[in-house]
């Protein structure tokens, strides 16, 4: 009788225990994992979505159906290395002294892994680094990765078929198995995989190299797909440079519609692993690519083909899974503290961006009406025998204005004219709007503490090494003039 009392107590204290686990105060839930794909020199117009015909964009046009679209994304430095500085710092690249490629961020810096880090999560970063400046093929150690733990990596390498990495601590050489986007969403996956089975949550940075140029080095059965088709060219890709947009157009889908795979694949590992509707999963890119807009190829000059970027956000834990599309200015800055907010996790007083979490989710007002792009020294593929000059200008949702240090030099409608064919400056019918715009740009710069003067002298103010072209030089020195080592 004795031991049938205890068996009883035992039983009702244990039925006491689920009843508080069920009903009593919530356990604390766990933080949402952050998956993010980055991909180099993607522009916003190349996908279905976007409504590119050219393309095959399959798994992101579902994507886009099922997310948030930030259709007014904007690159603020339209360069590789300023724009993953903001990135991973929230802030503006005169403020990390990021405004060329091949120099290195601050090792002390705030930046977005640090702070996960810091809230249990586990952070991991593979593929294209490019931020610090040691050469582009050399090993990065520890104290240089800005707090990412999970490390396959290479600053910086446009052989996607031959393509280098270092694995964690050891400064052995590896290579990517093929077409190294592929091999790096395998990757992915598998890290994915093996966090999702954890208590903790994640992060993950998967930063993809190509559609960069070399435009022709996609796997052949994605250049098959488009080396018939007949491709449209954009009204401001000016006649004589047809023939070369055409070709190059081809080799550039031929990568998009290989990423556009490994995107999908990166999706459904997350619907596999049960976690997808507790996972912020974003793709976007660090700038565009012009592909013979205007004259020109590649990024840094403040046409939409260069400045504005894919970006979609898929949580539907808190946006649902059905899309929509947000007109939002988000910015390169903007994206660490927008993600904290996500998270609910505490901005660091360092941070230059704007959260828009809170306008996202539709609890805040939208009070951002323009924002900043800038090229602080023009350099590599658009120095200065090549045309490339300082600029300043705000982007609105309708407008991109721009003046250089002689006064202002570009003005666009771009509802009216989204091929940015009519150059508005000095036209009486404007004025007024280019005055406008004008007193904007001085507000923001004079806020920003940016004097805007000749790029030089903010090389001076950092001493960076650059060469006859105005460049940092990345093959036998580095930007502090050191020898490069491997």
């Amino acid at each position: 009788m004795k031991q049938f009392l205890i068996l009883l107590i035992i039983a009702g204290l244990f039925g006491f225990t689920l009843t508080s686990l069920n009903s009593g105060t919530p356990q604390p839930a766990r933080k949402p994992n952050i998956v993010f794909i980055v991909v180099d020199q993607w522009r916003a117009q190349a996908t279905g979505y976007a409504g590119d015909k050219n393309v095959q964009t399959p798994n992101l046009n579902k994507l886009a159906s099922q997310s948030l679209n930030l259709k007014n994304a904007v690159s603020g430095m339209p360069v590789c290395t300023p724009y993953r500085a903001s990135l991973l710092t929230g802030q503006y690249p005169l403020t990390t002294g990021v405004f060329m490629n091949d120099v290195m961020l601050d090792t002390t810096k705030t930046t977005l892994a640090k702070v996960y880090k810091k809230e249990g999560y586990q952070t991991g970063f593979i593929g294209k680094w490019h931020i610090d400046g040691h050469g582009r093929t050399s090993y990065i150690p520890e104290n240089r990765r800005q707090g990412f733990d999970y490390w396959k990596a290479l600053e910086c390498t446009h052989n996607y078929n031959q393509s280098p990495y270092y694995a964690g601590n050891s400064d052995k050489k590896l290579f990517w198995e093929g077409y190294d986007a592929i091999a790096q969403t395998t990757d992915a996956i598998r890290f994915i995989n093996e966090q999702a089975k954890k208590p903790d949550p994640f992060m993950l940075f998967l930063s993809i190299g190509p559609p960069h140029d070399p435009y022709q080095t996609a796997p052949e059965n994605y250049k098959k797909l488009y080396a018939d088709k007949e491709i449209k060219i954009n009204p401001n890709v000016p006649q004589e440079f047809r023939e070369k947009a055409t070709k190059d157009l081809k080799g550039y889908y031929a990568h998009v519609t290989a990423i556009d795979d490994c995107v999908g694949k990166v999706w459904e590992t997350l619907k596999q692993a049960g976690i997808e509707n507790n996972t912020i999963f974003i793709f976007t890119a660090d700038h565009g690519d012009l592909l013979g807009a205007h004259g020109s190829w590649n990024k840094q000059q403040p046409y939409e083909e260069s400045i504005r970027v894919p970006f979609l956000i898929h949580y539907p834990a808190t946006f649902g899974n059905t899309g929509k599309t947000s007109p939002i200015l988000i910015n390169s800055p903007d994206i660490m503290p927008t993600l904290l907010g996500l998270t609910q996790t505490k901005i660091p007083t360092s941070v230059e961006g704007v959260d828009f979490s809170g306008v996202l989710k539709g609890t805040n007002p939208n009070k951002v009406t323009h924002t900043l792009i800038s090229c602080v020294q023009p350099f590599g593929q658009w120095n200065r025998s090549k045309g490339g000059r300082e600029y300043r200008g705000v982007v609105t949702t309708q407008y991109t204005y721009t003046r250089d240090l002689k006064g202002p030099w570009l003005l666009f409608d771009n509802t009216k004219d989204p091929f940015q064919q009519n150059n508005l400056i000095g036209q009486p019918a404007f004025a007024a709007t280019q005055q406008k715009l004008n007193n904007l740009l001085s507000a923001t710069l004079k806020q920003r503490k940016d004097e805007f003067k000749p790029g030089m002298e903010y090389v001076k103010q950092w001493n960076y090494v650059v060469d006859e072209t105005e460049t940092v030089p990345y093959k036998n020195i580095n930007f502090e003039g050191k020898p490069i080592l491997e």
